[in-house]
C-alpha cells in the first residue's frame, strides 16, 4: 500500500463558525487546531497545511475551569532590559478576549513556519457577529465541553 502525500492542488478548505458561548477553553481552543491543521481529514499530511479556515465568535463568553482567570499570567516582552509585561487571565478576558483565545489555540500548533501559516486562517471575534458572510462558513457542532459527557 501507498502512503498519500497531500498536494496544494488538491486540498479543499472549508470555511467552519465555531460559536464560543459557554465552552471550556482548552477543550475548544484542541477542536479548533485540529480544524485549522487538518486533521479531522483522510487526506492529513503533516508537512502540508490541509486545515480549513476557523471563525470563532462570543470569545467573551468562554470559560476557564477553576481559579484560573486569577491565578493564570500571560506573558510578553518587549525585548528591552525590564520590558517584561504580566497581565492575569481575567483581566485580558475582560480588556481582549480574542487574545486568550488566539494564545490557547496557537499554541496548539507547530511551531514552525507552516504554524505561523495555519494561525492566518484563524479568525477570533469578541460578539456573535463576523464580516465573513461572503465565504458561507458552515456552523461546527463542538464535542460537549463539559466533563463527565453532560
Amino acid at each position: 500500500m501507498k502512503t498519500v502525500s497531500a498536494k496544494k492542488e488538491e486540498i479543499e478548505r472549508a470555511w467552519h463558525v465555531v460559536d464560543a458561548e459557554g465552552q471550556v477553553l482548552g477543550r475548544l481552543a484542541v477542536q479548533v487546531a485540529v480544524l485549522l491543521r487538518g486533521k479531522n481529514k483522510p487526506i492529513f499530511t503533516p508537512h502540508v497545511d490541509t486545515g480549513d479556515h476557523v471563525v470563532v465568535i462570543n470569545a467573551d463568553k468562554v470559560v476557564m475551569t477553576g481559579d484560573k482567570l486569577r491565578q493564570k499570567l500571560y506573558r510578553r516582552h518587549s525585548g528591552y532590559p525590564g520590558g517584561l509585561k504580566e497581565v492575569s487571565a481575567g483581566t485580558l478576558m475582560r480588556e481582549k478576549p480574542e487574545r486568550v483565545l488566539t494564545a490557547a489555540i496557537t499554541g496548539m500548533l507547530p511551531k514552525n513556519k507552516l504554524g505561523k501559516h495555519m494561525a492566518t486562517k484563524l479568525r477570533v471575534y469578541r460578539g456573535a457577529t463576523h464580516p465573513h458572510v461572503a465565504q458561507g462558513p458552515k456552523p461546527f457542532a463542538l464535542k460537549s465541553s463539559r466533563r463527565g459527557g453532560s
